[in-house]
């Protein structure tokens, strides 16, 4: 699958975090998990062919922090209320990419529930029927 993928991440949702008075801004939990997908996302097999975009606001601010796969012919996917705690955000970056490395091999984009990533299975918040061609 050589089309174009995205993947979406609100940099908009979640808490501002502020860790120390030498910080230069503080950032929302949507930027530190754009901030550690990038770093993964430069040595990914995959970075060619999957984007990695910022966006405003998914619409779940609810359930922060949220990300999205999209590709032409298949399946969105969006996903929410990841984890991006010190402890657990480069887990959350890395479950994120193994993800849609998996939605990538699809055709149809459907993803397992079985085959997802632990962090994963119980994260989504639609999967919504690619447009008609």
């Amino acid at each position: 699958m050589n089309e174009q993928h995205i993947l979406y991440v609100c940099i908009t949702c979640g808490e501002q975090k502020k860790k120390t008075k030498s910080d230069e801004a503080n950032k929302r939990d949507g930027e530190r998990l754009i901030e550690q997908l990038q770093t993964l996302h430069q040595n990914w097999e995959l970075r060619e062919n999957f984007a990695l975009q910022p966006i405003k606001c998914m619409g779940v601010c609810e359930r922060d922090c949220a990300i999205a796969f999209i590709a032409a012919g298949k399946r969105t996917y969006l996903f929410g209320n990841l984890p991006t705690d010190d402890s657990c955000l480069e887990e959350t970056a890395s479950a994120v990419l193994n993800c849609a490395q998996q939605y990538h091999a699809q055709s149809d984009g459907v993803l397992s529930y079985f085959d997802r990533p632990e962090l994963l299975k119980t994260r989504v918040l639609a999967r919504i029927p690619p447009a008609p061609r």
